[in-house]
This record gives C-alpha cells, structure tokens and sequence, in this order.
C-alpha cells in the first residue's frame, strides 16, 4: 500500500484512501494484533468535532480515518486535496466480512436495538459463507454495563467489532474502553446494522451515485431534519476553509 497524505477537514484529519487501500489497511491493523480503531467519518461528525475537542481527539487518534459521506469527498476536491472515492461504512462492512470469511477472522456486532445486531449476523453469514460472528449485543446500555459489554467482546474471541452505537458514543466508546478490549480493530458503522438486518432499506443504486442517499434517509426518516441542517453549515465552514486556504498561499 503506497503511503499518503491524511488531509484536514474543518481540524479532523481525513485518510485519502480508496475502498481497497481502506481494507488493506484493516488487514494489516489485524496482523498487528493490537487495538485499532477505524472511523467512518462524514459531514455531521466533521461538525461535532469541529466544537467538541474530546471528540475531535478520538477521531484524530484514530488508526484510519475514512470518508465515508458525499460531502467530505466533495471537500476534500475542494480543499485542493482529492479523495479518489467515498468508502462507504456498510459496503466497507461487507467487504471486510467477506475477507473474514475466506481468512477465518472472527467478528463482534455491536448496536442497534434489541435482536438487530443478530439478524444482521445471520444476514451476514448468508452472503458471506464460511464467516464466524463471534457474538452480538445491543446498543442499549448504559455505562454500568460497560464492563459487561467489554467481558462479553474478550470473551467472544472476536479480532474484529463493528461497533454501531452512532457517532460520537462509538468512537468515545470504543477509544474509551481500548485498553480492556485488547488486541481488536473496532470499525465504528452508525446504522448500517440497520440495514444488514433488513429492517431499513438503504437508498437506491442511483441517488447513492448521484449523492443523494441523506435525502432519501430524510424522506424515510424525518426526524433526521435537526441533524441534515448541520449540511448547509458543514458547506459554508468548507467554503470558509478554501478560501483561507488559498489566500494563505498567495
């Protein structure tokens, strides 16, 4: 894998890596049996990280750093700096479980409501024979079951836990708690579980290339109004950023 740059994006560092450098990279994270962390990072988070140090932290710290929304690629050709494509959370999802299931890597879910991260894992394993999920859990505890949580992950065996609790709780969560977690890569997901499970459809082939997949999940789901504002905010603070940019070099 030829090394690159990380570029900066509203202060959050971003990988420039295509879907097949971003596996790569998970691989190798794999082969060094220690505790990584993956983030898939899009426009809504670039906005919370942008005024919540704690959570800017986490994301920098992270291993890999994908761009996994429409608007941080458009960014980033921008920025003056190109991402080549959008490595979406749940194609990632699949493509990883698919190399884990021909290498015999072990894989944790995590999150959803109660039954999702099961139905998922079956979902999984019928499209990709041969893979092993390990365990599975809910999203629904809170901090005095933490320790649980954990003790059910380590005990699993896992070496990979898709952790899908939604941005910032499973990038706070899993940096929180690396140590206990010891030697896993932990791919924070959002609501791809969702999805795997069947009980929400993703948006079809043609608005996902057109770059309209958050609308269509605002028609579905319109309580994500509140959060789609931060988009016209994310665009204007981009704007912002080139021009300062551009200034600073002449």
């Amino acid at each position: 894998m030829e090394p690159y740059r990380p570029l900066q994006i509203l202060g959050s560092r971003v990988d420039p890596v295509s879907m097949e450098e971003a596996q790569q990279r998970i691989a190798q994270l794999l082969s060094e049996h220690r505790f990584a962390q993956v983030v898939t990072f899009g426009s809504e988070m670039a906005m919370l990280a942008r005024r919540d140090a704690a959570y800017r932290d986490a994301v920098n710290a992270a291993d890999l750093v994908v761009p996994d929304t429409v608007g941080v690629v458009i960014a980033a050709r921008l920025l003056g700096q190109p991402v080549r494509e959008r490595v979406a959370g749940i194609e990632l999802v699949e493509n990883i479980c698919a190399a884990c299931a021909r290498n015999g890597t072990p894989v944790f879910l995590l999150g959803g409501a109660d039954g999702v991260a099961q139905q998922a894992g079956d979902a999984l394993v019928q499209r990709h024979p041969g893979l092993t999920i390990a365990g599975t859990h809910d999203g629904y505890f809170s901090e005095v079951d933490d320790a649980g949580v954990v003790e059910r992950i380590t005990a699993s065996g896992a070496r990979l836990v898709f952790v899908a609790l939604g941005f910032p709780k499973q990038e706070l969560w899993a940096r929180a708690h690396s140590t206990e977690l010891g030697p896993v890569v932990c791919v924070g997901i959002g609501g791809s579980l969702d999805v795997i499970s069947g009980r929400l459809q993703r948006a079809p082939a043609v608005m996902r290339k057109l770059g309209l997949e958050w609308l269509y999940r605002l028609v579905k789901e319109p309580q994500r109004l509140r959060r789609q504002l931060a988009l016209p905010q994310f665009a204007f603070l981009i704007t912002g950023q080139v021009l300062r940019e551009r200034l600073g070099g002449m």
